[in-house]
């Protein structure tokens, strides 16, 4: 029998974590079998992934029959339903966390996007949602939102582990590390204990593509094809590489020295929505160390099938940077595009 390629990865240093979770995931056995066989270390989940579990999935009918006569308002039957799932997933996966560590084994949690662009009001929920939870391997979600960056500063000056989310251009990217270098020394002057902070970057890829690509055919100019499909893990490589200034730098040395980790990038979004690309585009070009890559159940079984196993994340950074110079001499700013996919974002899962 042929190595898993999913357990490659592991070996590369790269953690997988799977963009979905479901009462079946979880009471059919789909969860645990993932993470005995495949090495899944850490669950992403957001609204749109809860609404579609709910949707679909017979075990929530009881309590969904049974909140209909709560006289609850709709984010707080939501919460009811899905805080339960994350909890049981973090039973899951405590073991992992409790054997890297706390490094991973992490289970994520989504503020109300609603609340996307009000600091204190992301604080409050985060708070809340994690003392709801009670888990040491939960993390909460917030967006890269202006709002959201400043509340993700203050929660890790309190010492709440934080997976920041909607991420869509390397602006957004260096603000996010930013906060967290603030927020982790704020922290430390505090007396807290370096090792209870741990926060991921979350960066979104094929909606990078998707919107470049829509931009490059309305141009109709000559050589454009090109230049398609390979946005997303231009802005991956240029992400990783600013990762590797700032926390392997001076910016972040008194802080790994006191013991706090570096803020990981997670490379979300990696479902190919082209049906013309790989559909493990967004796996093979990102595969290295101090890297996570949080993949779709038809994503990661794409992978474990016919996937290729090696590290490439740190080559070919110039050619990525050249990629994006050519993208803005058409007049096409990635950090513009990140601009309006984030706005999207924060909409789509409000309305999920």
């Amino acid at each position: 029998m042929s190595e898993n390629p999913l357990l490659a990865l592991k070996a590369l240093g790269q953690h997988i974590w799977l963009d979905n979770l479901s009462r079946t995931l979880l009471r059919e056995g789909g969860l645990q079998r993932l993470i005995d066989e495949d090495g899944v270390d850490g669950v992403t989940s957001n609204p749109a992934i809860f609404e579609k579990a709910i949707a679909g999935s017979p075990y929530y009918r009881d309590d969904l029959k049974r909140l209909r006569g709560a006289g609850l308002g709709a984010e707080a039957c939501y919460e009811s339903l899905v805080i339960a799932d994350i909890q049981v997933a973090c039973v899951l996966l405590q073991p992992v966390y409790a054997a890297s560590g706390g490094e991973t084994g992490y289970v994520s949690l989504e503020v109300s996007p609603a609340l996307a662009q009000d600091t204190d009001a992301t604080i409050a929920a985060a708070h809340r949602l994690r003392q709801a939870v009670g888990c040491a391997n939960a993390l909460i979600k917030v967006p890269a939102t202006p709002a959201g960056i400043g509340a993700f500063e203050q929660l890790t000056a309190a010492g709440l582990r934080v997976n920041v989310t909607l991420i869509f251009s390397l602006v957004q990217y260096e603000a996010v590390a930013a906060a967290y270098l603030r927020g982790a020394q704020a922290w430390l002057d505090r007396g807290g204990d370096p090792e209870q902070l741990r926060s991921v970057a979350s960066i979104f890829l094929s909606r990078v593509d998707t919107a470049v690509d829509q931009r490059l055919v309305a141009l109709g100019a000559n050589g454009v094809s090109r230049l398609k499909g390979r946005a997303g893990v231009a802005l991956a490589k240029t992400c990783h590489q600013r990762y590797r200034e700032i926390f392997h730098g001076q910016a972040f040395a008194a802080l790994g020295a006191a013991g706090v980790r570096p803020q990981t990038p997670l490379w979300a979004s990696t479902g190919s929505k082209n049906p013309a690309y790989s559909d493990v585009l967004y796996v093979e070009a990102l595969i290295g160390p101090e890297s996570i890559n949080t993949l779709p159940d038809v994503t990661l079984a794409a992978f474990r099938d016919h996937g290729q196993a090696a590290e490439c994340l740190r080559a070919d950074v110039e050619e990525a940077q050249t990629h994006i110079a050519d993208l803005a001499a058409l007049g096409i700013d990635l950090a513009e595009v990140g601009e309006n996919l984030q706005t999207d974002g924060v909409r789509l899962f409000a309305e999920a």
